[in-house]
């Protein structure tokens, strides 16, 4: 029993961020990159899909506020990402900084619940992608079949020759009027799935330069919307006081509205925040990891919790938070402005962006796959690199392929709702190690340290936990029978193939 809580050791994660060679990553990544790779994975599924969502469903325009609670929670959580990222530069993220801290099995457990985040997470932002592609193509009189644009069992109305979900619909239009039609299979998100997956397995240097140039299209979307909406607004100021009024609508049970509402509404979008740690996953493909790795994850944390939290009050301003809960809740409050020609920039932008999102996620969950597979505790296809592009391109392969129906068959309102237990338990881990590890071995050197230790990593754990607690039940029902699949293929393959433990078992003979 004793074996399920061994760590692997500091000294053999050393060794290995020193490896180079055809069967390692390569490291091609400088500061701008990772960047860019977190602001790829942040600024898209939280900006163009789930702060509308958010809004709509549980906090009203007080959802800025939740940004605000999220982006605290995750500052706690972002110093502690970077001292271990500097610290130990592996790609495995929240997995790796468990197994050298609180042991084999606990480290399992969160590089198994990474997987699913990491999976519903590019899942999620396939289907926001789909739902903006549809739309722009639309606007240019472009149509795909729709039954083949959205979910089985979803409806979709014909209004002003759009295809649309009745939540899209203006008010007063009634929707048993109009022409409509019931979904099949999102043939569009899966499509997109794999075709990121292709991206992945041809180059980690060509995906994040491909990610760096449509991230500066997609906030170059962004600060078209601000620009359009602040001006919209100044200029029609009795809408953002219908609108905005009451910020912090009246609960209406738990998780709805109210101050109940905001904190349903942090745990809701965190999976928005999990750029970071996808920044994280990408250590050891990092040139100067010890220099870099600290400014790639805070400088994609400031960046990105200050634009969400204007793009939030802005959108709830132009529109009514009650309309919001649909795909591309961006392009709804864009419409609302009769500026064409925004609209179809706005949505450029978010087709762009969205497409880095899905790309950083599915790089994310391939290196953890790859970790796991190089420690023994997966199988060994996982963690083989491709000779010439040097990527686990098995890892993506496989990841992509099963990710892909995703989309294409559930909606995304019940994606989302799967994604953010992992992060939320992720960052408690994180936060946990950091404190942990201070004082196993508090005079190692350590390149970037948190601040106000232990204080910074107990506020990391608790505000996460507490995010936890307001989660639905769902996501909670999910994640359980997920890591109960996981507890079945970690006693059956992996305590067996472990290295850490095989490394126990003969210091002992």
């Amino acid at each position: 029993m004793a074996k399920l809580w061994a760590v692997k050791p500091m000294s053999a994660l050393m060794n290995e961020a020193r490896e180079e060679g055809e069967h390692e990553l390569k490291r091609a990544l400088g500061p701008v990159n990772l960047i860019t790779l977190g602001i790829g994975a942040v600024i898209g599924a939280g900006i163009f899909v789930l702060t509308g969502q958010a809004a709509a469903l549980h906090a009203g325009p007080a959802v800025a506020l939740s940004f605000v609670l999220a982006g605290i929670t995750c500052a706690f959580a972002g110093l502690c990402y970077a001292e271990f990222a500097a610290l130990i530069p592996i790609a495995g993220s929240a997995y790796t900084y468990g197994y050298a801290t609180l042991g084999e099995f606990v480290a399992w457990m969160i590089g198994w619940d990474l997987v699913l985040e990491y999976a519903f997470g590019a899942a999620t932002v396939a289907s926001g992608w789909s739902g903006y592609l549809v739309s722009l193509l639309q606007d240019f009189h472009i149509h795909i079949p729709p039954r083949l644009t959205t979910t089985y069992g979803d409806v979709l109305y014909l209004y002003n020759a759009h295809w649309m979900p009745r939540m899209s619909l203006p008010p007063g239009v009634s929707a048993a009027s109009l022409p409509h039609v019931m979904g099949i299979f999102n043939v569009v998100a899966f499509l997109a799935i794999l075709v990121v997956t292709v991206i992945l397995v041809v180059g980690i240097e060509e995906s994040a330069n491909l990610n760096t140039a449509m991230v500066l299209i997609k906030l170059s979307a962004v600060g078209i919307f601000l620009v359009i909406g602040i001006g919209f607004l100044l200029r029609h100021p009795h809408i953002p006081q219908i609108n905005w009024h009451p910020f912090i609508p009246p609960s209406e049970g738990p998780g709805l509205y109210g101050w109940g509402g905001i904190s349903a509404g942090a745990a809701s979008i965190f999976f928005a925040y999990i750029g970071f740690d996808a920044v994280s996953t990408a250590a050891q493909e990092a040139k100067n990891p010890q220099r870099d790795m600290p400014i790639g994850i805070i400088g994609t944390l400031v960046i990105c919790t200050l634009l969400y939290i204007l793009v939030s009050t802005v959108m709830t301003g132009m529109v009514s938070y009650k309309t919001l809960n649909v795909a591309d809740p961006m392009a709804v409050a864009i419409d609302a402005t009769g500026i064409a020609w925004g609209s179809v920039l706005v949505k450029v932008g978010a087709v762009f962006g969205l497409a880095t999102v899905m790309l950083v996620m599915l790089l994310a969950q391939s290196r953890i796959f790859f970790s796991m597979s190089r420690d023994g505790l997966l199988w060994k296809w996982a963690g083989k690199i491709h000779p010439r592009f040097r990527t686990p391109y098995l890892s993506n392969i496989v990841v992509g392929g099963i990710v892909a129906f995703l989309p294409a068959l559930f909606p995304i309102d019940r994606l989302a709702e799967l994604v953010n237990m992992g992060t939320l338990l992720a960052f408690a881990i994180v936060c946990a190690g950091v404190w942990i590890l201070r004082r196993r071995m508090p005079n190692m050197h350590r390149p970037f340290k948190t601040p106000l230790v232990p204080l910074v990593p107990i506020l990391g754990i608790v505000t996460a936990l507490y995010l936890v607690w307001t989660l639905p039940a769902l996501t909670k029902e999910v994640v359980i029978a997920w890591l109960i699949i996981g507890l079945g293929i970690y006693f059956t393959y992996s305590v067996k193939h472990s290295k850490v433990q095989k490394a126990l078992g003969t210091e002992r003979k």
